[in-house]
């Protein structure tokens, strides 16, 4: 398979040459990656649970890990969901390649449509399923919503959005998302909304596309799933939580796929998770401290907050000569937009991932200033 290579690699492959500023200490934006500390009760549970690595873990996850996910379902978005609609994943990025593996293996001439730009691994998993893609372009013109003709969607098998969105930032609202449900269940293909970013919203809790579907009738979640991951809610990127939700015909078949994908999580970490799941406190605590990096990205660069998110796509002029100039003059590293996307999406934007502490945050921002 001829795989892309991943942005972090290309922006490696840009800076190498370049030997940055010593007047500045290194910085970097790249990584959505949080740089706040995991929270002592789950570290207190990985560590109470480790004795158990002498068992197998269950590739459906374990009991304790799925009341907890349907805990947070329920605290979060009100969802009543049964153990038949959500399987228990190794974090997103695994599902996110091999679910369309699974849905699309009988599928001859197979279509995919998703962001562009985008997560890479959308990319990867159409590869991995020789299936043509159509780019939904998210640009300012159309403020960064994705878009498809209805002739094109006709065609498609599978369709993956992603609000809130990685890279632009971007979300779709309740209405909207509605939509997407209705057209889902009108042209038959299968709808999946990456929603690892829905509890960084900055003011209003955001709707799962699972209450968009019950919004228009769709109960038994036909044709349509989430993904979600614990991850950015809680600091807490190691434990490798995911969860793939919603129409419990197709999760009944990927279940069995899953047997033999051999991505169990092991026991210590699928306790830690589900007290992280089931808890939503902590996760207020994270968000504050996003809310008060956009408050400063506000002051500094004067750019207005997104809805949620920890990313500003911060529009330049040339994101590649930016990228290069900020990292040789200020030994700070943002990722060009145009890694993120395809067919020139992304040209003209940086992204930023404001997860450090508000005084990293700041100084990397007044660079940011300068460099502008």
């Amino acid at each position: 398979m001829n795989f892309e290579t991943y942005p972090f690699e290309k922006l490696n492959n840009l800076l190498e040459p370049i030997t940055p500023t010593s007047d500045y200490t290194p910085l970097s934006l790249t990584i959505g990656e949080p740089q706040f500390k995991t929270p002592e009760f789950i570290l207190d549970e990985l560590q109470d649970k480790s004795e158990l690595l002498n068992k197998y873990p269950k590739t459906s996850g374990e009991a304790v890990l799925r009341e907890g996910m349907l805990k947070y379902l329920k605290n979060r978005f009100d969802l009543e969901l049964t153990n038949k609609q959500i399987i228990p994943t190794f974090g997103t990025r695994e599902v996110l390649f091999n679910f369309p593996q699974f849905l699309l293996h009988d599928v001859e001439n197979s279509v995919m449509a998703y962001p562009n730009p985008f997560y890479q691994i959308y990319e990867g998993a159409a590869k991995a399923t020789r299936s043509e893609v159509i780019y939904m372009n998210l640009t300012a013109q159309n403020n960064f919503q994705p878009h498809i003709e209805e002739n094109d969607l006709k065609r498609c098998n599978f369709v993956i959005i992603n609000t809130p969105n990685n890279p632009t930032a971007s979300t779709i609202l309740m209405d909207e998302l509605k939509n997407w449900v209705e057209l889902a269940l009108k042209h038959n293909f299968v709808l999946l909304n990456d929603e690892c970013y829905i509890d960084l919203y900055l003011d209003t809790p955001l709707p799962s596309l699972l209450n968009a579907s019950i919004e228009v009738g769709n109960t038994e979640f036909k044709n349509i799933l989430v993904i979600n991951s614990i991850s950015k809610r809680s600091s807490a990127p190691g434990l490798r939580s995911g969860f793939i939700a919603g129409d419990a015909n197709i999760l009944k078949g990927y279940m069995t796929y899953r047997t033999y994908v051999g991505c169990a999580s092991p026991l210590p970490l699928q306790h830690a998770a589900a007290v992280a799941w089931a808890d939503q406190t902590h996760v207020n605590g994270f968000r504050a401290k996003y809310i008060r990096n956009f408050e400063i990205a506000k002051e500094v660069l004067g750019v207005e907050p997104p809805l949620a998110t920890f990313y500003i796509w911060l529009p330049v002029d040339d994101e590649i000569e930016f990228t290069t100039r900020l990292y040789r003059d200020y030994n700070l590293k943002v990722i060009p937009g145009s890694f993120l996307g395809r067919e020139s999406q992304g040209q003209g934007f940086v992204r930023l991932a404001l997860v450090y502490e508000e005084e990293k945050t700041r100084e990397a921002l007044e660079r940011i200033k300068k460099a502008l």
